[in-house]
């Protein structure tokens, strides 16, 4: 796909529009940290190979990620970069507020735009047009160490497929280790996210539209019963460890040290536990399809990259160039997926071939997969409960506007029911609910 505009100029709206040569100064995030050797490694030789093919462009890579508590203020003030890359909490309500750019029509020139996802597209679309591209798309699902199932006498072939079991399994755990059988996140807007999904687990929806209008249902039965399992197994089975405030980065960490049997989260979170916290023995790391209550379904998340309205038009048509480059194109094409999976695997630490959702159609996952066999690194039999059970669940979408909100109101929730004895959870919920849709139907005058 060829820019559409004019790269000799150079934007006047930051100071960082322009190099001394002149050229276009992209500022992009997502440049993975120091830590991630093999991911900056990679992210660096797609820089130098965009900026030979895009003469005119220099790229500037940030680390900045995404803090629900700053990242509106910096967004309306126009401090953040050309390229923003938030979780699919976001996009909806970016678009609603329009502070950020369609990329539709410099998209469609790339030939195999149809091929999209349209599951996966769904959070990034409104009125036929799309403002982003999607990265490793996931579906939360169930991770536990191996290890301690073998410890505790259970089979780490056959994990929990419901809540009665995964609570039977934590209590187990805990006896014949002494570890948490069960983690459950509780602080960061974290806690609320985790709660969200596992009332989809019991067959509830945290938010409803009508006439146009957002408001959140927090007090359905559903998330009552799941926060009801919750304290059955911090005060009655006493399996749930004794850290209970801790967000993702606690629990993955705890998980890489061994502490921990269980946890609501995706593949994807193998590579913190080897690449980030070190785990001694990743091959104990097993993932599950979302264990069940009623609801059949599990959520799906991921990052995306978008084109923030404070770009210029130059800007904005080299950000979507860069998306199309690094983003879409290494998702699709077999060769560059082979290619960087080859160059990522030549460091022992990284970790090659954890499943992801198909960003394309399935048969282009599977040519995906093919491609990339001989530089995969991890054990895929340790991930196949979850491959082969996903398909039996409804893939649902975080609550659609201001989530990251609806999240803030139930971490206090969340943490009353693992720290108080007594905690009331109907009162809890409908406290957070009447607080939440207050602040909802401002944002919604």
């Amino acid at each position: 796909m060829a820019l559409t505009v004019t790269l000799a100029g150079c934007s006047s709206l930051t100071p960082t529009s322009a190099d001394a040569s002149g050229d276009l100064v992209l500022r992009v995030q997502g440049m993975p940290p120091a830590t991630d050797k093999p991911g900056l490694a990679l992210f660096k030789k797609q820089v130098a190979d965009f900026e030979k093919a895009h003469p005119g462009i220099k790229v500037k890579g940030s680390t900045t990620v995404f803090d629900p508590l700053t990242f509106s203020a910096k967004l309306s003030g126009g401090n953040v970069e050309d390229v923003i890359k938030v979780p699919l909490t976001e996009p909806q309500r970016l678009i609603r507020q329009k502070q950020v750019q369609p990329i539709t029509g410099q998209l469609k020139e790339w030939q195999h735009f149809k091929e999209f996802n349209p599951q996966v597209l769904q959070q990034l679309t409104d009125g036929g047009d799309v403002y982003g591209v999607p990265q490793n798309p996931y579906a939360q699902g169930l991770v536990y160490n191996r290890e301690l199932f073998e410890q505790a006498g259970l089979d780490p072939d056959k994990p929990p497929a419901t809540w009665e079991e995964v609570r039977t399994a934590a209590e187990r755990i805990s006896e014949k280790t002494g570890k948490a059988g069960f983690v459950h996140e509780s602080k960061d807007n974290q806690g609320g996210w985790q709660l969200t999904m596992l009332s989809y687990a019991f067959g509830g929806e945290l938010q409803k539209q009508e006439g146009g209008k957002y408001t959140a249902t927090l007090t359905g039965e559903p998330t009552k019963k799941a926060l009801r399992l919750l304290k059955d197994m911090r005060w009655k089975d006493d399996s749930l460890g004794k850290t209970l405030l801790v967000n993702q980065n606690d629990v993955i960490k705890q998980f890489a040290a061994g502490q921990v049997g269980m946890f609501m989260g995706s593949p994807g979170t193998y590579r913190l536990a080897k690449m980030q916290f070190g785990m001694e023995n990743p091959d104990a790391f097993g993932a599950a399809p979302m264990p069940q209550s009623g609801g059949d379904a599990t959520l799906i998340g991921g990052d995306v990259y978008m084109v923030p309205k404070s770009a210029d038009k130059k800007h904005a048509a080299a950000a979507v160039e860069w998306l199309t480059f690094a983003y879409a194109k290494p998702q699709y094409s077999t060769e560059i997926a082979a290619a960087q999976a080859k160059a990522l695997s030549a460091d022992p630490k990284s970790a090659v071939g954890v499943p992801t959702l198909p960003v394309f159609d399935q048969k282009r996952q599977t040519e995906i997969n093919a491609a990339i066999k001989p530089y995969v690194n991890v054990k895929l039999d340790h991930f196949k409960p979850y491959i082969d059970g996903l398909a039996t669940l409804e893939l649902k979408p975080e609550p659609p506007y201001q989530a990251q909100k609806l999240y803030t109101a139930l971490d206090p929730v969340v943490q009353a029911v693992l720290t108080k004895r007594d905690a009331d959870i109907d009162s809890l919920l409908a406290s957070a609910e009447k607080d939440v849709n207050a602040q909802l139907a401002a944002d919604q005058k």
